[in-house]
Formats: structure tokens, sequence, C-alpha cells
């Protein structure tokens, strides 16, 4: 008999690709992943817009492709999922299954708990013992209802009812920090609680369901104890010999705090699966094994943060979905087919959302928080997310559930799930946050009304005019790393002033007298506090969502923000700093909410030198200054951020500011040195011989050049400032820019609809020129040399405002930098006579036209776009 090797030509032989073959079962489960795949993305697109997580879309697509749905269509779950094809896709989603649930201990911080140990106890017993009661009740149902059902194995009422109260009590703690993280409640009191009360909850949850396993697994009740406590030992074996020895390793190859090596990660992936091997075989679930292996990791110096991010990407891509859609095929929603089945579909929704939102909320409520933040903490607890769909799809192949009550209890999943996030935003909004904030602060009482100020700097803020808008005491700063060099400059200028030791030299510790006042030192005044706030990108990693619950690890390593420290203790500048995650169409609000709760007296925002919101350094430095502007998304956040803060803004464009300008970096780029020894150049620049910096100031009119002109007075104090302000007096009244001021008398007219008059544009530029004067003539003395004040005439302002920028900034090349500052003028739309606008008109939008102009004269200075805060009428 003559054997015949198998086809290998594939299609070019005649194969049907979309035929099982169980030879090379690789095809048919392409086919099915890729089909998977693209159908949970699509769906998540529109279910995304309503803030859901993706396990609906997941779970939803599995019901959509199983029978319930496509699987009437004849011959589709043939062609498609065969049942000779399934053990494989299985075997895949339980690969990713092990890797995930080690994630998930990864994510499970053990200090939260630890460190809110009283209130997440509460919280998590109550939130746990009410709905574990309340589904041992309604098991009594289920089980003789439908204990019939084919497929079942033989147990007792107790061991279905234990599965029961544990389906009904778990609490989805991945999809909980999603969905605190995406409502921005993860750093609020809410947040700490649920989440602190999720590690218990979830522990817990995990340890009643391997009893429950191992009681279905076990012949006897002996051997159920035998494997309980063999899992005992186990745990005991991974806490005090494992984990020592783990940790060990971590340190002396420097994964620790450098973040794991391939070989760590080798080495973490075979003892997360040696984990699950070993709970599998005692009869415990093996995602049990690879959950305690993420529960030992630590987290100090981010490692847990850092493998996560080496693992992440492809467990949440490809494999869950695979897992997840296997729910969906499992579940056929043509068995709900009678009014006692629909009955106990709604009563069990009923019992699951009942029971946590009734545990949750009156634990809440016995520490002493207020109503709508007990309902809060109940109805999140009642989510169920991916987690519950776990438990099911181990109690289905476990032969625990039938089809039938296994599609009733996805069903309750996926309707829990769903209403968290609505009922969470309906119930507890950022307007009631903001307010139940001020309340607990003792700022308001609680039906709104403020409370008398006793502090007298406090009361000041209350009734904000022009002249207090100008004065700068407290600054925040939006951190970049491609900015430090300009924001750090920029801060030296504006309130660094180093500490004094004139008239004594350093004295030995062991030889000074007693008492600061014996050596000469005294304490030197700090008029400028500064505060960096870091925000990064929040994404749906979870790698993304546990650097959120760590903030606070985060900012003591974050590079940038402990050079923002040192900076300020070297230069006697009161600074603080913090990283916050958010979503990148959320930056605006989260500076605005900054600036509000440490009532700031401006915003500084470097504008992107990549013209993007990502941090990474391009190569190509002529790209990047190319591309700064053009991009949309970036114009369009800077624009919403002007149009909403309430204090002063600035906004740097950096180009030399304490830095090489662009050109002669690129310069530099391109010039090899002498000593260069590598293919890449080495770039080599001499120290600053000349710390000067030149500031222009072209004065046209308006509450932000007002605001413009006070602030350059104010960095002119530094006595390596020199500064230029020039009136620039337009002839031609229609296009006087102070549309602010204009703005500002036509709502002081009783005919709100009447425009301003030729007489009102008069009135309102001599305004302008009475407080150019003003201030010209209260320069003080010791500014008289390095301050200069003078006026032109011109019909066409922004055109010879430029022209002047030229003659006055980027004539020394050793400086240190020099500056134009420039009012937003949002709201003057004049065209520049003969100037090329090349960025288009996002810039003007953003910036303002003359800021335009200025930018795209290509002039050798960094530009300082200013916008006065809203001025509070009385």
């Amino acid at each position: 008999m003559t054997v015949r090797a198998p086809d290998q030509g594939g299609i070019l032989d005649g194969m049907n690709p979309s035929k099982y073959n169980a030879s090379n079962p690789i095809i048919t489960f392409i086919i099915q992943a890729g089909i998977i795949i693209i159908f949970c993305r699509l769906l998540h697109f529109p279910l995304s817009k309503i803030r859901q997580p993706r396990v609906i879309a997941e779970v939803i697509g599995g019901i959509l492709l199983g029978p319930s749905v496509f699987g009437r269509i004849p011959g589709f779950t043939d062609a498609i999922f065969p049942t000779a094809s399934m053990p494989a896709l299985s075997m895949a989603a339980n690969v990713g299954l092990i890797l995930f649930l080690f994630l998930v201990g990864l994510e499970v911080d053990l200090r939260l708990l630890v460190s809110n140990w009283r209130i997440a106890l509460s919280v998590g017993a109550a939130g746990m013992a009410i709905p574990f009661g309340l589904g041992w009740g309604i098991a009594y149902g289920l089980y003789h209802q439908f204990h019939k059902d084919p497929g079942l194995v033989p147990i007792t009422f107790g061991t279905y009812a234990l599965f029961v109260g544990v389906a009904m009590a778990i609490t989805a703690f991945p999809v909980l920090c999603r969905i605190l993280t995406e409502l921005k409640l993860l750093q609020t009191q809410v947040g700490i609680v649920v989440l602190s009360a999720g590690v218990g909850n979830d522990v817990v949850g995990w340890v009643l369901l391997a009893l429950c396993v191992a009681l279905v697994n076990a012949g006897s009740g002996i051997t159920a104890l035998y494997v309980l406590l063999t899992a005992v030992a186990y745990v005991l074996l991974l806490v005090y010999a494992i984990r020592p020895a783990f940790i060990w390793i971590l340190k002396r190859t420097g994964s620790l705090h450098n973040g794991p090596t391939q070989s760590v990660v080798a080495l973490t992936v075979l003892m997360t699966f040696g984990s699950a091997f070993f709970t599998g075989i005692i009869g415990i679930h093996p995602i049990f094994g690879a959950f305690l292996m993420g529960l030992i990791c630590p987290h100090q110096g981010g490692f847990a943060i850092k493998l996560t991010e080496k693992i992440e990407d492809l467990v949440a891509v490809f494999f869950l979905p695979l897992y997840f859609a296997l729910s969906g095929l499992s579940t056929n929603i043509g068995l709900l087919d009678n009014g006692i089945t629909w009955a106990y579909v709604v009563g069990v929704i009923a019992v699951a959302f009942i029971g946590k939102v009734a545990g949750g909320t009156l634990a809440a409520r016995m520490n002493k928080l207020v109503w709508r933040e007990s309902f809060t903490i109940g109805i999140m607890m009642s989510c169920k997310g991916l987690v519950e769909l776990i438990v099911l799809n181990i109690g289905y192949n476990a032969k625990i559930l039938s089809q039938r009550t296994f599609t009733i209890f996805v069903v309750m999943a996926l309707v829990t799930t769903f209403a968290t996030t609505p009922l969470t935003s309906a119930l507890f909004p950022p307007w009631y946050q903001k307010k139940l904030a001020a309340w607990k602060r003792g700022e308001i009482e609680w039906d709104g009304n403020h409370l008398a100020p006793t502090d007298s700097s406090e009361g000041e803020t209350g009734s904000t005019t022009e002249k207090d808008q100008s004065e700068i005491k407290r600054l925040l700063v939006s951190l970049r790393l491609d900015s430090l060099p300009s924001v750090f400059t920029f801060i030296a200028l504006l309130g660094g002033e180093k500490a004094s030791t004139s008239g004594s030299n350093a004295v030995h510790p062991s030889k000074k007298v007693k008492g600061a006042e014996a050596y000469g030192h005294r304490p030197v005044a700090r008029p400028l506090e500064v505060h960096g706030l870091r925000m990064l990108e929040l994404t749906e990693r979870l790698s993304s969502v546990m650097k959120d619950s760590e903030l606070d690890d985060l900012s003591t390593r974050d590079p940038v923000v402990n050079a923002f420290h040192t900076f300020g203790q070297l230069n006697n500048v009161a600074v603080s700093g913090e990283i916050q995650l958010v979503p990148e169409g959320s930056y605006y609000e989260i500076l605005n909410d900054r600036a509000s709760e440490r009532n700031s007296d401006m915003i500084l925002l470097p504008w992107s030198e990549t013209g993007s919101f990502s941090e990474e350094v391009t190569a190509n430095m002529m790209d990047v200054s190319q591309s700064a502007f053009s991009n949309s998304s970036y114009n369009q956040f800077v624009t919403k951020f002007l149009d909403t803060i309430t204090c002063n803004a600035a906004i740097l464009i950096n180009n030399g500011f304490g830095a090489l300008p662009k050109a002669d970096m690129q310069a530099l780029h391109r010039t090899p040195t002498n000593f260069s020894i590598r293919s890449q150049p080495i770039l080599a620049t001499a120290p600053l011989v000349d710390q000067s910096h030149h500031i222009f100031l072209p004065f046209i009119g308006g509450l932000d050049d007002h605001v413009a002109l006070r602030f350059v007075l104010r960095l002119a104090r530094n006595p390596n400032v020199t500064a230029t302000i020039v009136h620039v007096k337009s002839t031609d009244l229609a296009i006087q820019p102070a549309d602010e001021i204009k703005e500002h008398i036509n709502n002081g007219n009783k005919d709100r609809g009447k425009l301003v008059t030729t007489s009102s544009q008069e009135m309102i530029s001599s305004q302008d020129q009475a407080f150019f004067t003003a201030m010209a003539d209260s320069l003080p003395a010791n500014l008289r040399d390095r301050v200069l004040f003078s006026s032109i005439e011109t019909t066409q302002p922004l055109r010879d405002s430029v022209e002047q920028a030229r003659a006055e900034v980027g004539l020394s090349s050793e400086s240190a930098g020099d500056l134009v500052v420039v009012g937003r003028h949002q709201k003057t739309r004049t065209a520049i006579s003969g100037h090329h606008i090349s960025t288009g008109d996002e810039v003007a939008q953003s910036l303002g036209n003359l800021a335009e102009a200025m930018i795209t004269s290509h002039l050798k200075a960094s530009v300082l776009v200013i916008q006065a805060g809203k001025i509070v009428q009385e």
C-alpha cells in the first residue's frame, strides 16, 4: 500500500481553507480568531461612546456569533465553528485566561487593602454577605427548577448554593478599576473605598470559588479536605519561600527597579504556568495558581506595572476576545423560552443588583459617608464584568450549570456591568463631586452658600480684579520632558532667587555654633509657589490603570517630577509636583480643575515641541519644527484650554529659551565634531557666558496686553532681563484689537445690543494709552536702565509689530535666549498685510493672529502668548 504525502499546495491544489482539517487545524483557527477579533472591535466602537468596557462587546460578539443569532444561519456554525475545531480554540483561550488571571493578581495591590482595612473590611464583608445570602435563597429555586437539564453532574444542593452565592457576591475588580478611571473617581474617597473593598472581595471570592470547585471535583468529603489543606500549604509556600527567593533574584538582576529583563519575564511566565499546573492537578482550576502567582509579585519600584506592560497587549488583543467569545458561543438566548425561565432571569438580576447595592451602601453609610457617596459605592460594587464570566465558565465546564442556567447568569452579568457606568454618572456627577469636596473642606454650606473666609489672603481671591490677576504668586506648570529646559529658565526668571550666603563662608559641621544666626544663615523668602502637573495619557491598557491606582509611588519615581523638585531646591523656589493619568480629550479639564483647586494665578503651558501629546523625542529635529503646529488635535486642545480657563494663562512656544535655538540645534546635529567616534556625532555645547534675556512686548491694547505688560515688568525684576515695550498705536480704528475691553464696555451699557461706536473705540484707545503711560511713569528706579518704553503709529499694527520684533530679539547668539510676549487677542481677525501664513487658521484660532505672525516669522526667539483671566463681576 502506497502512503500518499499530505497535499502541500494549499489552495493551488484545490484545498478549501474554510473546511476544517484535523491534521492542519491552524488554518481554521486563524479564520475563527480573525472573525472574533474584528467583530468584537467593531462592536466596541459604538459601545465605547457610552463608556462601556470592552468585555461587553466581546461577550455580545460571542452571543451574536453563537447559536442565538448567526448560528441560526444554515451552515454557519459547521463552516466557521465546527465542533471538531473547538478544542483548539478552547486551548488557546484558556492559555490566555491563565495569563490574564496572572495579570489580575498583579493588579491587586494588597497594600491598598492594608492601608484602608477598616472601611474595606466593612464594605467588602457587607457587599458579599447580603448577596451571598440572597443568592443562597434563589439557588433553591434554580436547583429544583433546572436540575433535570441535560449534562449536569450530580451535586448536592449545598455545593450548588455555594457556587450561586459566590456568583452573586463576586465583584469584577479589573473592570471596576477601568470604570473608576474613566469617570475620574480613582483618587476620590469613593474610588479608594471601592478599590479597597474590591481587593478584599476579589481575594475572598476566588477562595470561595476554589472551595466550590474542590467540592465538585473531589470524590468524597475527606478528599475535598485534603485538597483544601494542600492548597493552604501551597499558599504558605508561595508567600514564605518562593516570594522571598523571587525578590532576591529581581534585586540581583536589577529588575525590581529597572524593569524586568527578558530572562526575568521568561522565569515569571514559567512560574505562572508551573503554579497553574500545580493547582490544576490537586483538583482546583489552573487559573487559581496563576492568580496566586500574580499576588506574590512585588509592587516596589513599579515592577508589577513594568511586567504588565510586557505581557498585557497580546493577552488583551488576542487571547481575551477568544475566551469571552467562547462564553458567548456557549450562550443560547433561545433557551429562555418560557415564562418561568424569564422570571428567574429577572430574579437573578434583581438579587445580584439589590444585594450588592444594599450591602455596599449600608456599610459605606455606617462609615459616615453621605448617602450619594454610599449609593455610588453600592452601585459600583454590583459590577460583575469579566470576573463573573470567568466564574460562570468554570461552573459551566464543571457541569454545575446547564446551558440554560449559564445563559441566565450571562444575561445578569451583562445587565449589571452595562448599568454600572450610567448609574454612577447620574448619581455622582462632576458638579456634585466638586460641591461635596468644597463642603468637606469647609468652604461652603450644604445648601451651596459660601462661608466667610478665615484668612485675609483667601478673602482677596473672592473679588478678582485686573491688578490681582497680574501678580503671580501661585503658578501651575504643565510638565513635559521635551520642554523642561525652557520651563526651568522661565521659572528661574519669574521667582528663582538663590539663597545668599554672602558674608559667611562654609563652616565644617563640627565647628558650627548653635543657632542659625550665629553663622550667618537666614531663611530666604519664597514669594513664588509653583506646582508642576505632568499629564500622561490614560489608555485602555491594564498597566495604565495600575499606574493610576499607584500615582503616589509613580510620582516619587518619575524622573521629570524629580528633576522639577531638584530644580526648585537649587533655585530656592517652592515647588510641588504630581502625575495625573487622564484621557487625551480631558487634558484641558484637568488643568482647569487643578488651577481652581490650588487658586493658581497663572498656568504656564509649554507648546508641544513634537506637535503632539506624545513626549517622544524625534531624531530629526527639522521634522519636529515643521510639524509642531500641524497637529489638529493639539491645536484644538490649546483652544479649549484657553477658552475654558478662568485664571491667567501663558502658552510658551520655545525656540532656544534656556537652550540652543532650533536652527542652531539642527546645525549642531548636522556638524560632526573632531572627537566623534560613532556614526552619530557627539553633541557638545559650551557653557553660557552671557546669561541675559531680552524681552520684546508689542502693546496693542486690550486686557490680554494689560496683563502681559505687568507680567513683563514682573520678569524684568530679574537682573539678567532687559525689555522693550512698544505701544503699537493703530491709526485705523476699524482694526482696533481691544475686543475684550469693548465687550466689557458693551456689557456695562443698558442697551446690551448696542454696538461700540467710533467714539467708544477712541475712548478704549485712550484707556490703553493711559494704562501704558501710567506703567511707564511708575517704573521703579532699579528697572529704568533695563526697561525701555516707546510708541509707534501705524495702519498695519501686526506687520509692524513683527518688524519691531525682528529689530529687537535674536541679535546676540551668545545670550540665554530672547522672548517675545504677546497678548492672545483671540477675537481679533485682522489680516496681516504682506505676511504669508503657512500654518493655517488653526494656530490663529488657538493663539491669535499676532502670535501666529511672530511664530511664522522665524524669529530667533521664543514666543509667550498671554491670555487674561476672566474678571469676576460683582
